[in-house]
């Protein structure tokens, strides 16, 4: 047995009290954390989390594929806005290849 399977999953004891007080009352609310390295279990499953980016915090709905993994999983930090390069000039300097002529020999 590993060592990491003995330590048990890590998640935070206040979050987790929470949760455990949401669930006896019966209660759906969102709540906010920081503790992205927390580790998301059954008792999490139709909660909604508001966690943080680094930035601003995103709502987090979890249903049962989550569990196992970390609540900063489902919170990008970084921002992908693509490639940069000019479009009207890509679609000026590559103009569709032909099919080979067309014909039944290629082109002869």
């Amino acid at each position: 047995m590993a060592r990491s399977v003995k330590k048990g999953p890590y998640v935070l004891e206040a979050l987790q009290k929470k949760v455990r007080a949401m669930n006896d009352r019966n209660e759906k609310r969102v709540m906010k954390t920081w503790s992205r390295a927390s580790t998301v279990t059954p008792e999490f499953v139709g909660h909604t989390f508001a966690v943080h980016n680094g930035n601003k915090f995103i709502p987090v709905y979890v249903t049962e594929n989550m569990v196992g993994h970390k609540l900063g999983e489902f919170s990008p930090t970084r921002l992908f806005r693509g490639h940069t390069g000019n479009k009207a000039a890509d679609k000026k300097a590559s103009p569709a290849p032909s099919a080979g002529g067309g014909g039944p020999k290629g082109g002869r």
